[in-house]
């Protein structure tokens, strides 16, 4: 019996003795201890998890050769390898967050998304077509943004002291040639595009990517709507004219056709207009959208639009005071294409490609001039994922554009024209060196045969995450573009204007609250200047042209104050001088304010079942030149001023009732001067003011949506 005692008390003696002891600390590499952390052997159960402090401590039979993990929640597993003899083990670890691009910090430096779910959102897709004054123009809702001033007789983009020829418009990757409507001088325009085409906006203010080029100042990048979910029928009737859109779906694809009749005559007949229209603007316009899946990955999308539009308007001829009638024939035919798969592992192929014919013939005083421009892009582009943290994106393109001018009078004929060819290609990547650190650095590389130079331009993007809701962003690069089309139809020894972009951009977003603060400098060189020669001599333009655009802008949005209520305020200061084209020296270019200001207001009123909008916007006096003044660029505008509101009344569920007022209390609104190109007897230089078309505009729709289920509706179409 004592040997069977002995037996025993030698095996337990031996078992205790075999028992390791494994202690240590869990702690995060950049926050501290991590209690709760599961540390156990592979393969067994035994384990524990750390406390409050991050300490752990637990005892094992186990012998030989196993492997500690150490786990927990949003970070990365460790482990390594352990001998288990008897020997106490002492481990500190240090845990790395687990790495996802859906919460890692996001590049914003001089950037506006909408219609995704990235932390850089601040504002929506349905911000695009429902703000008050924007008319249903994705332009009119971009000029309540930051960084952009509005020009009452222009109506296109001016960003952060760029002429409104810097910012460009690409839709699936693929350039516009011509994005807004064909008007008369000095007479705003609006986009070609509907908006309700477009599931997504990302509005490039600076400091954007290498795939895009010939821009200086800006890119507005358009993304069509995917797949519908239904087969549905849009009936809109406006005041301007009706408009009916169809959209049938089949099993991998889907076609949109929208087809539409603007006459603005019964609207002048009623509301006071400050121009003589002999007719009034007339339109009709239609598109064509279509979706193909193909394969398991891929989609085939086909966008394309037409429009043709007339109208003549009688202005005053300074130089011969009399009343001549401006008549404008345009056509426009724009397609473009797009195409998308992934190929391989890891890859991802984008074709893009888009075609524009534009036509203008405009008649004045018996003499006549046509402009026609044919444009074709085609692109590729090639990403690759080499690992979480690294992405490459390379591709390749082709710009052609042809542009052809014929002046008639009943003394001569003149035509001028020229095709330029550009060839381009880029390369970056996107490193993520953590969830809190991201930079992208790549560059791009241009030639064009018409002008026989090339560029190459650096871009660079970083940014830091700061906490949980803030983050710094920083970009610069270099940016250029060709000169304008109406000093190369003369000459071809003229060299790609250039920009340099710094930018700092400070975002904090919690609870539906944004704010951001960004500061950037423009440095312009090489800038077209025509000299004192004849415009039509080649040898009369050069680029010594200079200048430099600094500011700050501010951006709160709040969609958590108040309740059912959204709003956000815009808020610009710009400091900027350029010497360009005719400037006689360095001056504050006339499309330039000091200070602009917009606060946008949305309310949803669920038992009146309305959602009404209001909208002002406030921009600073710009400067113009008086040709009687010995100072260049001297005299000042008004203050521009705009209170606009829009109502939509939810009828029935497939039914809405809509209607818009802008500058609602008729503030006094005028844009400079324009004046005779030679002085009269006495010496002076005759002028009249450049105002509005009229003080307000106004608009009435009904908008009916006809499904299957009866409960579909255009509400988040709404103008």
């Amino acid at each position: 019996m004592k040997i069977y005692s002995l037996i025993i008390f030698l095996l337990l003696g031996s078992g205790l003795s075999a028992q390791t002891a494994i202690s240590g600390t869990v702690r995060s590499q950049k926050d501290g201890s991590l209690p709760g952390a599961s540390i156990y052997l592979k393969g067994t159960y035994d384990g524990v998890s750390s406390d409050a402090s991050g300490h752990f401590h637990f005892k094992t039979l186990k012998t030989g050769n196993y492997t500690l993990v150490v786990d927990f929640l949003g970070y990365e597993p460790f482990s390594t390898e352990v001998i288990l003899n008897g020997k106490s083990i002492q481990l500190d670890v240090e845990l790395k967050e687990t790495f996802s691009k859906l919460d890692a910090v996001t590049i914003t430096a001089g950037t506006f998304e909408a219609g995704d779910k990235k932390q850089a959102n601040t504002i929506s897709s349905l911000d695009m077509i429902t703000t008050a004054g924007a008319n249903g123009d994705v332009f009119g809702a971009l000029q309540t943004l930051p960084g952009t001033t509005p020009n009452g007789e222009s109506g296109r983009l001016f960003v952060k002291g760029g002429d409104s020829e810097e910012s460009q418009t690409y839709i699936d990757g693929a350039y516009v040639q011509t994005p807004y409507n064909s008007t008369a001088p000095n007479t705003a325009t609006r986009g070609r595009f509907n908006p309700f085409m477009f599931k997504g906006t990302i509005f490039s203010t600076g400091g954007y990517s290498a795939e895009y080029g010939q821009a200086l100042s800006s890119v507005l990048l358009l993304s069509t709507n995917d797949m519908p979910s239904q087969d549905q029928l849009d009936l809109s009737f406006m005041s301007i004219g009706p408009e009916i859109a169809a959209t049938k779906l089949w099993k991998t694809g889907a076609v949109t056709a929208t087809l539409g009749y603007n006459n603005l005559g019964p609207y002048m007949n009623l509301a006071p207009q400050n121009y003589d229209w002999k007719q009034a603007p007339e339109s009709t316009f239609g598109a064509i959208s279509f979706r193909q899946k193909t394969g398991k990955t891929g989609m085939f999308k086909v966008y394309s639009s037409f429009d043709d539009g007339n109208f003549t308007l009688a202005q005053l001829d300074l130089n011969q005071e009399k009343m001549i009638d401006y008549g404008l024939d345009n056509r426009n035919f724009f397609i473009n294409t797009s195409y998308k798969t992934n190929a391989g592992e890891n890859w991802i192929l984008t074709t893009s490609s888009s075609f524009t014919r534009d036509q203008d013939n405009v008649q004045f005083d018996g003499n006549s001039f046509k402009k026609s421009l044919n444009g074709f892009h085609l692109k590729q582009v090639a990403a690759r994922e080499l690992s979480r943290k690294i992405t490459i994106r390379a591709g390749a393109e082709w710009l052609t554009k042809s542009i052809q001018q014929t002046y008639h009078s009943t003394e001569d004929t003149f035509i001028n024209k020229y095709t330029n060819n550009t060839l381009a290609a880029f390369i970056e990547g996107e490193l993520y060196a953590s969830k809190r650190f991201v930079a992208r650095i790549g560059a791009r590389v241009e030639y064009s045969d018409y002008l026989q130079r090339s560029n190459l331009a650096p871009r660079l993007t970083a940014a830091w995450k700061l906490d949980q809701n803030s983050q710094l962003s920083v970009a610069y690069g270099w940016f250029y573009q060709d000169p304008s089309d109406d000093y190369l139809v003369y000459t071809h020894l003229l060299n790609y204007e250039r920009a340099d972009h710094y930018i700092i951009s400070y975002q904090v977003s919690k609870s539906d609250r944004t704010l951001r603060i960004e500061i950037y400098d423009k440095e312009y060189s090489k800038l077209a200047k025509q000299s004192q020669g004849a415009f039509y001599i080649p040898e009369s333009y050069n680029n010594s042209g200079s200048g430099y655009a600094r500011g700050f802008d501010l951006f709160l949005r709040d969609k958590k104050s108040i309740k059912n209520g959204d709003y956000w305020i815009s808020y610009s200061c710009l400091d900027t001088r350029r010497n360009y084209r005719n400037y006689p020296e360095m001056a504050i270019p006339t499309f330039a304010s000091r200070h602009n200001f917009s606060i946008v207001y949305k309310h949803w009123f669920g038992k009146l079942r309305s959602y009404p909008g209001v909208n002002y916007r406030y921009s600073s006096p710009r400067v113009y030149n008086n040709p009687n003044s010995s100072t260049f660029n001297n005299e000042h505008t008004l203050a521009y001023q705009s209170l606009d509101i829009s109502w939509s009344f939810l009828y029935k569920p497939n039914v809405i009732i809509y209607g818009a007022v802008t500058n609602l209390p008729g503030f006094k609104q005028e844009f400079g001067q324009r004046f005779s190109d030679n002085p009269d007897g006495n010496g002076i230089y005759r002028s009249t003011t450049l105002i509005p078309g009229s003080r307000r505009f106004y608009i009435l729709a009904c908008f009916v949506t006809l499904t299957r289920k009866g409960n579909e509706n255009q509400l988040d179409k709404i103008q």
